[in-house]
């Protein structure tokens, strides 16, 4: 009889899942040198602190076994989330935390300096392989900052965020948190999920909500139905 082979996951083979069944069934997971874009409810906030949490874990469990560099863009970063998520992956919150980096920007030109101009040392100085970007629209939907410059540094905002991950191959995730309806706002999220390779939004469906898998190199586009935007951070992870 031949011995059995063991398969240990490496850092170019693994991916960072959701561990949420249905989603999972769906989408594998992102992989080092994604840009991938999370929109469509503000679900899509929890699912970014439980990545922050999971991508800690060890690559056999779904991990990337790494500190998360966090850009805040819309001082959306939950403490309380991520401690509960922590607690149950078995993990301790205050190490959890430790773990996670964030700045944060109260103006585009604070969020864009912090990107251009400070991201990539961030990235080697906590020896991070997953970036968020929380909120990535907020800030340049000001009125206050001209229509034209918020076009202009948006855009090489998000060619710079792309080439950024796959360069370095690292993750890299922006959400985009629902906003009022304007042309600047739909100009932003055409720009964003053109330049990202990985798009997936949370939507409204006849039973709940749902979550979409709208563009991806190579799995098979779908939709899956996921936890209800109603439940609290406790039966949302449970769920």
């Amino acid at each position: 009889m031949s011995p059995i082979a063991i398969v240990k996951s490496t850092p170019s083979q693994s991916r960072l899942s959701f561990n949420i069944a249905n989603i999972d069934d769906l989408f594998p997971g992102f992989a080092l040198g994604n840009f991938a874009i999370l929109y469509g409810s503000s679900t899509v906030l929890p699912l970014s602190m439980l990545l922050c949490v999971r991508a800690q874990l060890p690559y056999q469990l779904g991990g990337l076994e790494t500190n998360v560099v966090f850009v805040d863009g819309g001082n959306s970063f939950r403490l309380y989330d991520s401690s509960y998520i922590a607690q149950l992956h078995k993990l301790d919150p205050w190490e959890v935390l430790e773990r996670i980096y964030v700045s944060r920007a109260f103006t585009a030109h604070q969020m864009t300096s912090l990107v251009l101009d400070q991201l990539q040392n961030a990235v080697g100085k906590y020896n991070s392989k997953l970036v968020i970007i929380s909120d990535i629209a907020r800030l340049y939907l000001d009125k206050d900052l001209p229509k034209r410059e918020a076009r202009d540094v948006f855009n090489q905002l998000t060619i710079y965020l792309s080439k950024f991950a796959e360069r370095n191959r690292v993750l890299v995730i922006a959400t985009y948190l629902p906003h009022y309806l304007s042309k600047r706002n739909i100009f932003f999220k055409a720009i964003v999920c053109g330049h990202a390779n990985v798009v997936a939004s949370v939507r409204p469906s006849k039973h709940g909500k749902q979550f979409v898998l709208e563009k991806h190199p190579f799995f098979k586009l779908g939709r899956t139905a996921f936890p209800s935007e109603n439940l609290t951070i406790t039966e949302f992870m449970e769920a």
